[in-house]
């Protein structure tokens, strides 16, 4: 990076945090930690269940478990900096500590599209081909799809973040935020930035838009397939297999339009910061709670967890 006689190349990031609710650190500081709390033991609960109940090694669950590490991986990635950000009123990072964290969080945020997609696919052999489910759903191909999105999410956020390291960075070194997030950290540049625009919006129409338009397809077929089901008993028992999915590709797609499809301007600009809490904390937080409410499996598993733990207690 080269900048001009009069301009000093950005080494820092200055993460300015919440500024108008500073009186309220305490609080704030509180909150996100519980919250924290909450979201890595919820999802390690779902990890540790899955690797060590036999009755949960099933394919959905397996997809599941990636998801749930997905969710460990982003919020710990933020949240320990927005705390710190909240405790000392504003926080310092290098600048490239700042591209570190931002291609990680790109990477375990933008990963759990395409391993919800796949889940999808799950349910969708589950219902509408139910006799060819085992024979196809092996262990092998499992694994190949969730190795493959991994790596192919991994590919395109980093040939996002190639781009960036190429910018200029010069004077300006701060953004109001908790976190080094892609957008606030791109505007600091002083480089031409249009044409990294055309390739964001290139891949997250790969990354967010095909994903959610497989999802919408497949549950197309689930639902035609289940209201042709003659019994109340089989529709019901088929829609319970895929009401957990399904709840959390409404909580996990709800967020991204509200947090990237919602209009914004200069006046609006500052609530993205308080926008992007929704992906950080409620998604990763909401999904342990999904399927511990929802699905009768993970009941089951923590029904013997209990009784292991507190064998005389109702």
């Amino acid at each position: 990076m080269t900048c001009e006689a009069n301009e000093t190349q950005v080494t820092q990031i200055h993460l300015l945090g919440f500024r108008d609710m500073y009186k309220y650190k305490i609080l704030l500081f509180i909150v996100f930690l519980l919250t924290y709390t909450l979201i890595i033991g919820g999802n390690l609960l779902i990890i540790l269940l899955e690797s060590s109940m036999e009755h949960l090694k099933t394919p959905m669950f397996f997809f599941l478990k990636h998801l749930s590490s997905a969710d460990v991986l982003l919020t710990t990635t933020a949240i320990p900096m927005m705390l710190d950000t909240v405790l000392k009123e504003e926080s310092v990072i290098s600048f490239w500590g700042c591209i570190v964290q931002m291609h990680c969080f790109g990477i375990f945020g933008f990963v759990q599209c395409f391993i919800i997609a796949v889940m999808s696919f799950d349910r969708y052999l589950a219902i509408c081909h139910p006799l060819r489910y085992s024979s196809l759903m092996v262990p092998n191909l499992c694994l190949q799809l969730v190795v493959g999105s991994w790596s192919l999410v991994s590919v395109l956020v980093s040939s996002e973040i190639f781009v960036v390291i190429q910018f200029d960075f010069c004077g300006l070194n701060s953004i109001d935020h908790f976190f080094c997030d892609f957008g606030p950290v791109v505007v600091l540049a002083t480089s031409d930035i249009s044409e990294l625009i055309v390739q964001d919006f290139i891949i997250a129409m790969f990354i967010i838009f095909f994903p959610f338009t497989f999802i919408i397809l497949t549950y197309f077929c689930i639902f035609f397939t289940i209201i042709n089901i003659p019994s109340t008993f089989g529709k019901r028992k088929a829609f319970s297999t895929c009401s957990s999915h399904l709840t959390s590709v409404c909580v996990y797609y709800g967020t991204l339009i509200t947090v990237y499809m919602t209009p914004t301007d200069e006046s609006s600009f500052d609530i993205n910061k308080y926008r992007s809490l929704l992906y950080i904390i409620v998604t990763p937080l909401m999904n342990p709670i999904i399927y511990s409410l929802r699905n009768n499996e993970f009941k089951k598993a923590m029904s013997k967890v209990k009784n292991h733990f507190f064998p005389n207690q109702w």
